[in-house]
């Protein structure tokens, strides 16, 4: 679900501030503050994010291997060179030095980043799964192959446990649309120029891995591979469609299911996956989510020749496979999905994409040095109160808001009071003592770290809901809220300067990772997450009255976005970005009343000329700073669900009240909006 995981990270944006002249030290206040990016010549009126960013921006550098630069970016790459130098040790180290745990890290890390070694194997470790994939040979074949974990084979449909929305004590089998090769089904569908030039290098990308692979007439293969993905494209549903909870839940058994979609072997591909076909209470239930769709891309399924199939699944594996494979296949890979739809211009050092491989496959084990070493557990406390400040706050202003009836406040702080607040790592641990990794096979590493993840989730699956678990890892640079566990978890890797530091200014913190805690909370009463009641069942808990007030403001303030235009031609899609904006809005306002809360009633002092509400929003401001490549602007504006940074700065502080007392913004000035013309949920 979209308002589920990775909320904050995919946008926003610089944690370490540039360094001065000599190159010896971050130009930042002592206070917390980018002093320096901070140009003066800009009123903060015509453009806040460019008055408290303008010097930054005009010196800051895309390196080669991102597509953009700024806070995001800044917090992964530090992230990741903690884990290099974490991994760089245990490789150092003598058996004896490691637990178990430890020498699985080190080995699948030396598999991965020994070129020779997997140059010189060349095609050997995935022989016998091509020749699986090669000598399938009928449709129950083709839907069993779809189903092995082992093979990470992708069709039609994707199979996946997780929380049922409905009974979020349980989990659920989910089946949902995939199969596509390209990132949607607009860049099928679509004849733009843009999608035209990609879907030809697309066709030359699947020809060349399958040259590489030894099928001598790859190119002749190619065509009707496109033209199924096409097929499966037009029968998927939308964007829009999909970000329906409500529409994307419908269970039914699967005796059902085959009547429902009787041209798609399930058994089949639910069998290989060793998916019981019975549980406790009777026949397995799975929740169906593009409905419509599923009996369309069935006879898709059916119509199409299993020769056909094969290759796909051929191209499929390949693509999957590529970063384990000799250099020219990944160097494919990345000329396709790197520089063609990514706008990368260099591929990520081989070792950083170990450590993100080892977050990846035995996160838990790598955060347990990672947090010993670099999250301290007075930090753990800091961040704990600052987050239950939030939360106080956003009980307060609740209880006062004047367009939410009692009947639905009530519920409303009852919600919240379910709440659960995840902050630097899990409590319990994850046990990899079941996976097998060695230094010398990586294709098999990554097939049992494939099998062991499924048959984790598989052994749960009629078991109660572990409510301790986290979806992503303490290194990572991000943060999100759950809807089905009415939670927000915030990992010991974004919980840095300058979006949280212990020893910064109140102001800074509450500017900072304050909004994100208060973004993340809001996603539990926004558009989507109102539609999850305080357990996390999927329910309406509104009424008609409330839910009317909700959706006339957060129109107004999709007009205000769609009047945006960051690309000559190119608008903000309001109503796509809507629950993100809905987000930083709240965020911003709630994070506010909570520093307010945090002074305990006290005049914040002044420093360096700045007072407390100002240095509040120059480090939201800063938190969010961001330059893009302009193609990865472009593809931002069509299809993702956030908004521009520039746009998460200048979009929302100009519905704030404080904001226009804070830095004297009047009528003329470029942003001012007059009071009634102002968007104000919380």
């Amino acid at each position: 679900m979209r308002s589920g995981i990775l909320i904050f990270g995919l946008l926003a944006c610089a944690l370490i501030a540039p360094a001065d002249a000599a190159g010896m030290r971050p130009r930042t206040g002592e206070w917390g503050i980018d002093l320096w990016a901070v140009d003066t010549s800009v009123k903060p009126g015509d453009d806040f994010f460019l008055y408290v960013n303008g010097n930054w921006l005009k010196t800051a550098k895309i390196l080669p291997d991102r597509s953009s630069a700024g806070v995001t970016t800044d917090l992964v790459r530090q992230s990741e060179s903690r884990l290099l130098d974490l991994a760089a040790t245990m490789v150092l180290l003598p058996d004896s030095s490691l637990t178990p745990e430890q020498r699985k890290l080190r080995d699948l890390y030396k598999a991965y980043t020994d070129q020779k070694q997997i140059d010189a194997q060349g095609l050997k470790p995935v022989a016998d799964d091509l020749a699986k994939i090669w000598g399938l040979r009928t449709k129950g074949d083709i839907a069993a192959a779809m189903g092995d974990p082992a093979l990470m084979l992708d069709g039609p449909f994707a199979l996946a446990i997780a929380v049922d929305s409905k009974n979020p004590d349980t989990y659920a089998v989910n089946l949902t649309q995939s199969g596509l090769g390209l990132p949607g089904r607009d860049y099928y569908l679509r004849n733009d120029m843009q999608f035209l030039a990609i879907r030809a290098s697309y066709k030359l990308y699947l020809a060349t891995i399958l040259k590489m692979a030894g099928i001598a007439d790859a190119d002749s293969q190619v065509e009707p591979i496109i033209n199924l993905e096409k097929k499966l494209a037009a029968a998927q549903w939308s964007a829009a469609d999909r970000s329906d909870a409500a529409k994307t839940y419908n269970p039914m058994t699967v005796s059902a299911l085959v009547k429902y979609a009787p041209q798609f072997p399930w058994r089949a591909m639910l069998s290989s996956a060793g998916v019981p076909l019975k549980s406790p209470k009777g026949e397995r239930i799975v929740i169906v989510a593009e409905k419509s769709a599923f009996p369309k891309l069935a006879k898709i399924f059916a119509d199409t020749p299993v020769a056909v199939w094969r290759d796909y699944l051929t191209a499929r594996y390949l693509h999957a496979m590529a970063a384990y494979l000799p250099k020219k296949f990944e160097d494919a890979d990345f000329a396709f999905y790197g520089r063609t739809l990514q706008h990368k211009t260099q591929q990520l050092d081989r070792d950083r994409r170990g450590v993100q491989l080892l977050n990846d496959e035995m996160g838990d084990a790598l955060a347990k040095i990672y947090i010993t070493k670099f999250f301290p557990p007075d930090t753990k406390a800091r961040a704990e109160a600052l987050a239950a400040n939030l939360l106080t706050a956003y009980a307060a202003d609740i209880k006062t808001l004047s367009w939410m009836t009692p009947a639905t406040r009530g519920k409303a702080l009852d919600k919240l009071s379910h709440f659960t607040t995840k902050i630097g790592y899990p409590d319990t641990w994850r046990d990899y003592s079941a996976l097998d990794i060695s230094a010398d096979n990586l294709v098999r590493d990554i097939e049992s770290c494939s099998v062991f993840e499924w048959s984790r989730q598989l052994k749960r699956l009629d078991a109660p809901v572990d409510r301790s678990e986290w979806a992503i890892t303490a290194p990572t640079a991000n943060a999100y809220y759950d809807p089905t566990m009415n939670e927000v978890v915030f990992p010991a890797g974004i919980l840095e300067p300058p979006l949280f530091d212990p020893n910064a200014d109140d102001a800074v913190n509450y500017g900072g990772i304050g909004a994100v805690i208060g973004h993340e909370i809001s996603h539990g009463f926004d558009d989507e997450g109102s539609n999850y009641d305080g357990q996390g069942r999927l329910r309406n808990w509104w009424t008609d009255e409330d839910r009317k007030n909700f959706d006339a403001r957060a129109s107004a303030l999709a007009k205000q976005y769609d009047q945006y235009e960051p690309l000559p031609g190119i608008h903000i899609d309001g109503r796509r970005t809507l629950a993100e904006n809905l987000g930083d809005l709240a965020g911003l306002e709630i994070a506010y009343k909570a520093y307010h809360i945090a002074l305990g009633g006290k005049e914040a002092p002044v420093i360096d000329g700045y007072t407390g509400d100002q240095r509040f929003y120059l480090s939201y401001g800063q938190s969010l700073r961001t330059v893009y490549r302009n193609d990865t602007l472009r593809q931002i504006l069509q299809s993702n669900f956030h908004s521009p940074s520039q746009y998460r700065v200048d979009g929302i502080v100009r519905n704030a009240d404080p904001w226009y007392a804070a830095f004297g913004v009047k009528q003329g000035d470029k942003y001012y909006l007059p009071p009634e013309q102002r968007v104000t949920l919380w």
